[in-house]
């Protein structure tokens, strides 16, 4: 698929289940990507999206099991619902410093992702975000003070260190629901 450099946004569920896309390149005029834009996608491997795009709207990229990276640009504020739910073949993702909140099962099922940095830009966690990221081996989370987490964030998502700023951990285990996952909160290693 070719989309042309007229294009500015790409709608809901344009391209929902349309299972043999294998690869997009996505012009650099697109700022906007909807709701379920590229859920569905199974044999999608490979998304560049544009530094010019802004929102990413809930499910766009769900159930893409064939996705193995994806590089959100600076300027998104928001990992909506669902965005990344089921890309259970997604091994890395890089969030930029621009995002302050990753909603609802966000990356929930990412059953690859081995490690996952959070920007200390982030200020709110929603349930479920992480929940069944089964092979993680570490999270970070960079803020000095911990975002606001909601439920089942992180459970089932292999038991793996939970690293904060080396001054906060006991806020961290003392916070609303990251006490639940006080064990494995410690400070981020010296580098």
């Amino acid at each position: 698929v070719e989309i042309g450099d007229c294009v500015t946004s790409i709608g809901t569920a344009t391209f929902s289940g349309c299972s043999s896309l294998t690869s997009i390149d996505i012009p650099d005029s697109v700022t906007s990507i909807g709701s379920y834009a590229f859920s569905v996608c199974s044999s999608l491997t490979s998304c560049t999206i544009p530094s010019a795009v802004r929102s990413i709207g809930g499910g766009a990229f769900g159930r893409c099991t064939s996705l193995t990276s994806i590089v959100i640009p600076d300027g998104v504020t928001s990992i909506d619902t669902g965005t990344f739910l089921f890309c259970t073949s997604l091994t890395s993702i890089t969030i930029p410093d621009s995002v302050t909140s990753i909603d609802y099962s966000a990356f929930a099922y990412c059953s690859s992702l081995t490690s996952m940095t959070i920007p200390s830009s982030v200020t709110s966690i929603d349930n479920r975000a992480f929940n069944k990221c089964s092979r993680l081996t570490s999270i970070t989370i960079e803020a000095a003070t911990p975002p606001t987490l909601g439920t089942n964030s992180f459970d089932n998502t292999n038991d793996c260190p939970i690293y904060v700023p080396s001054g906060s951990v006991d806020t961290y285990k003392e916070a609303n629901n990251w006490s639940t996952y006080a064990s494995r909160i410690q400070a981020i290693p010296n580098s």
